[in-house]
């Protein structure tokens, strides 16, 4: 998979995705390929020094610098996370502690092990599962191994599955080698003492207190014994206590932290000065980025590796305002530029399972066949770009307010008993936008 993600195989995969933008999906391809390149690295003490090449990425909202790293870690299969460093304060002041930002990638990593591993058991374990159900829903006694593996097909094919079979005793009884109550503390709870305790006292009532109890048979479809015998079988074979091993390794690696709104942090002229110190949370953030090890309830995590790209829109202030220490540790700086209307079109058509897609399937699903001529697309992009630059500049998230607002009345209508089909053109975009676009009237457009 690594000799696959080259810079170029990078930036084709997020061009699927974001539109323009082309120095910044650059910089991020070539950042995760160093990551990569470091790890082939045999030379130990060498590597210890190579260090990530840190981004931060200017530019207005919605101009897609939230999804660049978004899909960077997508096609990376990395554990990600994204925070807001305004919702960090100074060590002493009421706030979140910055050291919970690895605490959480690690739950993260932690809970996207789980789900391959998950998906990887559910591959292997459902023959065994099929054979179980074809011996439950007719005994291999009874039958020779050509009929025998007649109904398996039959189970597979989904013809059997409102078929009703009897689950005993055994069928039924949970399996899973590993007490549930290890799994509590994995959750994102340690900012909520009520959900550890609801948690807490599930796991204590499900546990058997007062010897075994045997339990009765039960009836159920052959599609629901299934879902719930490979269920039984994956809980068996999976191991919670290997998967935090795996997850250190995995975060210290291959994490990737999106820091948003750090010019938010900036100090900037003429700023209050009875606010919480700016200063203060660079200073806090500095030593997970330049590298230190955070204890999570996996173990100690070693920051040093950990990708860190931060974003804000710098209108106020500069990266050159940040403090020289953190400024140095985010050694790749590029600007986003402003999406224009041709932008807007191509996020409208080019890209994968755009927004025209996604309505069109959403209102399929109530018989309405709505289709987007290339007029009412051009007259879409034009509004976009003119409320961006009359209003205020929310880059492509402006579409979701103009779609919205377009199709409001034909989903306030549907579903509808009949197939209607339904066509979007220039005219009738205009139709909708005729008040606001005669009296300039766009107050209702801000966000």
């Amino acid at each position: 998979m690594e000799k696959k993600l080259t810079p170029k195989y990078i930036v084709e995969e997020l061009n699927k995705h974001i539109i323009s933008q082309d120095e910044a999906k650059k910089s991020v391809a070539i950042s995760l390929r160093n990551r990569m390149r470091r790890k082939m690295v045999e030379d130990v003490e060498l590597k210890k020094e190579i260090t990530p090449k840190n981004i931060i990425l200017i530019g207005n909202t919605g101009v897609g610098k939230t999804e660049i790293a978004r899909r960077l870690a997508k096609i990376a299969n990395a554990p990600f996370i994204k925070v807001e460093a305004t919702k960090y304060t100074e060590i002493g002041y009421v706030g979140n502690d910055v050291e919970s930002i690895i605490k959480d990638l690690a739950n993260i990593a932690f809970k996207n092990l789980k789900e391959q591993k998950r998906a990887e058991l559910e591959t292997e374990l459902s023959e065994t599962v099929y054979e179980k159900l074809a011996k439950i829903y007719k005994p291999y006694d009874s039958i020779n191994d050509d009929e025998k593996m007649i109904i398996i097909q039959e189970i597979k094919s989904g013809r059997l599955d409102s078929e009703e079979i009897e689950l005993n005793a055994e069928d039924l009884s949970e399996k899973s080698k590993t007490p549930k109550i290890v799994e509590v503390f994995h959750g994102d709870t340690e900012n909520n003492p009520e959900e550890i305790q609801n948690m807490i006292s599930s796991v204590l009532g499900s546990l058997d207190m007062g010897g075994k109890k045997e339990r009765a048979p039960q009836k159920m479809s052959i599609k629901k014994a299934f879902n719930y015998l490979l269920n039984n079988e994956v809980e068996e074979a999976l191991d919670i206590r290997e998967l935090e091993s795996e997850v250190i390794e995995v975060v210290q690696e291959e994490g990737i932290v999106f820091i948003d709104e750090i010019d938010k942090i900036v100090e900037r002229d003429g700023s209050s000065k009875g606010e919480v110190s700016r200063q203060g949370v660079q200073r806090d953030i500095l030593p997970i980025v330049e590298g230190c090890t955070v204890s999570t309830k996996f173990g100690p995590i070693k920051t040093d590796h950990i990708l860190f790209i931060a974003a804000g829109a710098f209108s106020q202030s500069s990266p050159k305002d940040i403090m020289p220490e953190l400024q140095g540790r985010f050694p790749v700086t590029v600007k986003l530029n402003s999406l224009k209307r041709e932008d807007f079109m191509k996020i409208l058509t080019e890209v994968e399972n755009n927004l025209l897609k996604q309505y069109e399937k959403l209102m399929i699903q109530d018989n309405v066949a709505l289709k987007f001529s290339k007029t009412a697309i051009e007259e879409i992009a034009d509004l976009t770009e003119t409320m961006n630059e009359k209003i205020e500049d929310i880059g492509a998230r402006r579409l979701h307010t103009i779609l919205e607002t377009v199709l409001r009345d034909i989903m306030y209508e549907a579903p509808y008993e009949e197939s209607k089909k339904i066509t979007i053109d220039r005219k009738y975009v205009r139709k909708i936008f005729k008040n606001e676009l005669e009296d300039e009237d766009l107050d209702r457009f801000i966000l």
